[in-house]
């Protein structure tokens, strides 16, 4: 396969995405092998959510877009009544957002460095892609910038049991990967510091900046080795996909053949 060159505007192309390995499908294979091969053949793809672009609204602020932003999205502003032109309530909220994170010192610090900048490198049998939110080597850091509901709302999980949103979102898997990608693109010794800068959609938005050890980010990378080698052979063909049954990929294209007893239905939930 002839190597692709990456750019902002083919970075989630189908080519980069057959030819390159990243978090996003990484963590996509790890939920559903089926609707990840669907992803990759163009066959399937999630809508996107309003959360979703509320938070692509922040991220366009921090890279200094945001107008661009505006322009691209009339959908965010009201064309009726007496506010008329004026954001939309989700929207309003991520201006809130921003300006928690804007007002505050430390949060621009972190924020400040290159933005959006994408590297590439080899880990665990994959050429891997990666875009970073803010690139500051520096300073010996990287920053990830993360809108949630809720920073300490607790999430269940069926390994660890009751986890933060760090854990549950697999945020502490991104970013050590993008710390062991940084590594070997550039060549250091040691890995950036990684940071991820948290902010909430609540009324009054709450903001936290968030590290994790370099034990975490050891466990995360064997993890991730170990989880390869089976991705790697569905991914180019070497074994079939397997189905969860439970992602809408799998519900969009279900076909039953057999009747389940209802004591069955909890099983693996």
């Amino acid at each position: 396969m002839t190597t692709v060159q990456l750019d902002n505007l083919n970075y989630h192309s189908r080519e980069a995405n057959a030819f390159y390995l990243s978090h996003s499908q990484y963590q996509d294979f790890r939920t559903c092998e089926a609707s990840a091969m669907a992803k990759i053949r163009g066959e399937w793809s999630e809508p996107e959510s309003e959360a979703l672009k509320v938070g692509s609204y922040v991220h366009s602020w921090a890279e200094g877009v945001l107008d661009q932003f505006h322009a691209d999205h009339p959908e965010i502003f009201l064309t009726k009544g007496s506010n008329k032109g004026e954001l939309r309530a989700p929207y309003q909220v991520a201006e809130r957002m921003i300006s928690a994170l804007r007002d505050d010192e430390f949060c621009m610090f972190v924020l400040s460095g290159d933005k959006e900048v994408i590297i590439t490198a080899k880990f665990a049998g994959a050429i891997w892609k990666a875009k970073i939110d803010v690139h500051n080597p520096q300073q010996g850091r990287f920053t990830d910038l993360k809108t949630t509901q809720d920073i300490r709302k607790r999430h269940w999980d069926r390994r660890w049991g009751w986890v933060s949103f760090v854990v549950a979102y697999n945020y502490t898997t991104q970013l050590s990967l993008y710390a062991e990608l940084d590594k070997r693109r550039f060549k250091r010794e040691n890995w950036l510091e990684p940071l991820l800068l948290a902010v909430t959609k609540e009324e009054i938005p709450d903001k936290e900046i968030i590290a994790i050890d370099n034990l975490t980010i050891e466990r995360e990378l064997e993890e991730i080795e170990n989880n390869m080698p089976r991705i790697l052979e569905v991914k180019h063909g070497g074994a079939l996909p397997s189905r969860c049954e439970r992602c809408d990929y799998c519900k969009s294209t279900k076909k039953l053949r057999s009747i389940i007893h209802y004591s069955n239905l909890l099983e693996g939930v």
